[in-house]
């Protein structure tokens, strides 16, 4: 049966840490060169700002021979017993479990994106043989890698979230209203979409993104991104009262999928079926850092609440399907997606 990751630290602890260690005094730390003043302790931002070198080092170089422990251990500025402890504290892994999954992660994606076969992937993720990958990826996610490739089964593949992240969503509450406003392009399409069918992991009592990941953990984003068939990336979901169930709130992760899908559903997911409606898309310019996608999505989110699709002959249509929030990747705009139908003109008009 397919593992089911737990809730990382990343989003189930931190929020906890971050109130528990928190002075009311605020204090400059240095991001990129840039001086930014937000809420917390030297000693709160020296840890974070440890942590992301190590997950940027980590990230760039995990699938690298010029990889080592020892230079990790150097960027950290810490001994190797202190930089093991602060880097578990914030990320829920010590450097090797981090390091193992991911690797494991990017293999799954070549396995099903390439033509390369296992042994192949096994070396190209730094193992030394077949048989020790088949192990531990069996291990992590509970099927072979030669499954894997055959059956495409959806795996919950590891997202190495940055750290600093969410301490810039934390730093960015009650803030944006505060900042001048600057220019914003954001490019409105209409999209008709086909019956679909719709995968999702529901939560009870999530609001929002962050609040999803607290309470349901933040593997469904590898989970659904690892479905080849997916007709788009994963999302936060808001469900609209027909695709709602009892003792469930309205927030919901999930994947588009096609009417032919038949493949495996995980545990704690289900398959919901979508009718063919037109969607809405706003997209906002690329972005490079987390700043500047913070506040796009933020404008994005703006530019759907402000709109008027009437003025183009169509009106709201969320009883038709979910509005997604797709996120955005660094060099993409930021996205959602919303429902709406065409304005039916009467015959005496």
């Amino acid at each position: 049966m397919m593992k089911r990751a737990g809730k990382p630290a990343l989003f189930q602890n931190l929020s906890v840490w971050f109130k528990k260690t928190s002075a009311s005094s605020d204090i400059v730390i240095s991001d990129g060169g840039a001086n930014l003043q937000r809420n917390g302790t030297k000693a709160q931002w020296e840890k974070v700002n440890t942590v992301q070198k190590m997950q940027n080092y980590i990230n760039q170089y995990a699938g690298d021979s010029r990889f080592s422990y020892e230079e990790l251990y150097r960027l950290s500025g810490y001994s190797e017993r202190h930089a093991v402890r602060i880097f578990k504290e914030l990320t829920g892994k010590t450097p090797r479990e981090y390091i193992r999954i991911l690797r494991l992660s990017r293999s799954a994606q070549a396995l099903v994106g390439t033509e390369k076969n296992v042994l192949e992937t096994a070396l190209d993720s730094c193992f030394d043989s077949h048989e020790g990958y088949t192990k531990a990826f069996s291990q992590t996610f509970g099927i072979s890698p030669a499954q894997y490739k055959k059956g495409k089964t959806p795996i919950p593949l590891f997202i190495p979230y940055p750290i600093e992240t969410y301490y810039k969503h934390l730093w960015k509450k009650g803030e944006n209203e505060m900042e001048p406003q600057k220019p914003f392009l954001c490019m409105i399409t209409p999209v008709e979409r086909p019956g679909r069918k719709l995968m999702i992991r529901r939560s009870k009592k999530a609001h929002d993104y962050w609040s999803y990941c607290e309470e349901m953990g933040c593997d469904w984003e590898g989970l659904f991104n690892s479905i080849p068939e997916k007709m788009d990336t994963a999302a936060i979901l808001t469900l609209p009262d027909c695709l709602n169930r009892e003792g469930y709130g309205n927030i919901a992760s999930g994947v588009e999928l096609p009417c032919d899908y038949t493949s495996a559903v995980p545990e704690g997911c289900e398959l919901l079926e979508l009718s063919p409606c037109t969607m809405l898309y706003f997209q906002g310019p690329p972005f490079q850092t987390d700043e500047e996608f913070f506040r796009d999505l933020g404008q994005v989110f703006q530019a759907v609440d402000t709109y008027d699709p009437s003025l183009y002959g169509y009106e709201w249509a969320y009883d038709l399907a979910p509005r997604f929030n797709f996120g955005g990747q660094s060099g993409k705009g930021a996205k959602l997606a919303v429902p709406v139908r065409k304005i039916q003109v009467s015959a005496g008009r």
